[in-house]
């Protein structure tokens, strides 16, 4: 068995986290070992840090980290051994590959119980992590892994975009600014749409949107004159309001996809106005294995770019300032990575 050791954070429980060594893990079965090289910091992350995530849905003590890329330095049994060396990214949810909901494709609906890279499995806020091989999406030899960091956001709008269906020459709307926002922008604005626009009251988010591809943006008192407007409205915020917002955004039979994590108390959609206005109403959790393929392929195409949304970059050590930093209420604060 390896004696090399190398770090791993870990969060014992709500508010404490170390630093601590451990033994580089071995691949079992199926496995395969990655080196991070780059691990990404977001609201969830924050949640479990500060206690405020679902019970259901953490297991403490936890190696957080569910964004992140990095290059395979071994497999386990079974697995290809030309896998070694290549650029990755992987799935987080471990979907059971066998319940109806997986057999259909739908890889993040499994019914086999949740489990998920940084919060019930460890995670990538270490210089090591191992994942089922089966969950690997291979990357270009060339890939930007600082960028690539954000492909598991990316596989998120991804989903949504499958959801959303844009078509060519419809009118737009997401709401929302943050890294998922901005992410959404760049794949709409890929489908051709006739007005892309970015609903945000941070004007230094909306203006890094026109940069993205959107043809205007507006903040929620100035969106208001444009309720029943838009073909298709993306939710990407999270906010208590967003979900009502977005539906009155929409134009009768028009679509709304919902993306943010909403917390208990947030308004809820309008039952009359949802039943006369005849909208289509889809939400996302996650991403399937189809999702990921499609942003792993947008990504190495060059449709989609997340490296500008990154702003701040910290080592393992200076988890504390960079956790502060997300949910912060910095505009001026966008993607936080860790680089182990």
């Amino acid at each position: 068995m390896s004696t090399a050791r190398g770090r791993s954070l870990v969060i014992e429980s709500p508010g404490q986290h170390r630093l601590v060594q451990r033994e580089i893990p071995v691949p079992g079965p199926g496995e395969v070992l990655v080196r991070v090289a780059a691990a990404g910091i977001c609201m969830s992350d924050r949640e479990v840090y500060d206690g405020h995530r679902d019970a259901a849905y953490v297991r403490y003590p936890v190696v957080p980290g569910h964004e992140w890329s990095g290059t395979v330095e071994a497999v386990g049994a079974g697995v290809d051994p030309a896998l070694v060396g290549r650029r990755t990214v992987a799935e987080g949810f471990r979907a059971c590959g066998v319940c109806e909901r997986c057999r259909c494709g739908e890889t993040s609906l499994c019914t086999g119980g949740y489990a998920e890279t940084g919060f019930t499995e460890p995670g990538a806020f270490a210089d090591h992590l191992t994942v089922p091989a089966r969950l690997l999406h291979p990357l270009d030899d060339d890939a930007d892994l600082r960028a690539a960091a954000l492909l598991e956001p990316s596989a998120v709008i991804a989903a949504a975009m499958r959801a959303a269906r844009p078509r060519p020459g419809e009118r737009i709307a997401v709401v929302g600014a943050g890294t998922l926002g901005l992410l959404a922008v760049q794949l709409l604005s890929a489908a051709s749409p006739a007005e892309l626009a970015v609903i945000d009251p941070r004007v230094a988010r909306g203006e890094q949107a026109l940069g993205f591809g959107a043809s205007e943006c507006h903040s929620p008192e100035e969106a208001e004159a444009l309720h029943g407007r838009f073909d298709l409205v993306v939710e990407t915020a999270g906010a208590p309001s967003t979900a009502a917002s977005s539906c009155l955004l929409a134009r009768r039979g028009g679509r709304v996809v919902l993306t943010g994590m909403f917390t208990p108390g947030a308004i809820g959609i309008d039952p009359v106005h949802l039943s006369l206005s005849q909208l289509e109403i889809r939400s996302v959790f996650g991403a399937s294995s189809a999702a990921w393929s499609d942003a792993v392929r947008a990504f190495g195409l060059g449709l989609l770019d997340p490296a500008p949304l990154i702003t701040h970059e910290f080592p393992l050590e200076r988890f504390g300032e960079a956790i502060a930093l997300v949910g912060g209420g910095d505009p001026k604060t966008g993607k936080v990575l860790l680089r182990p």
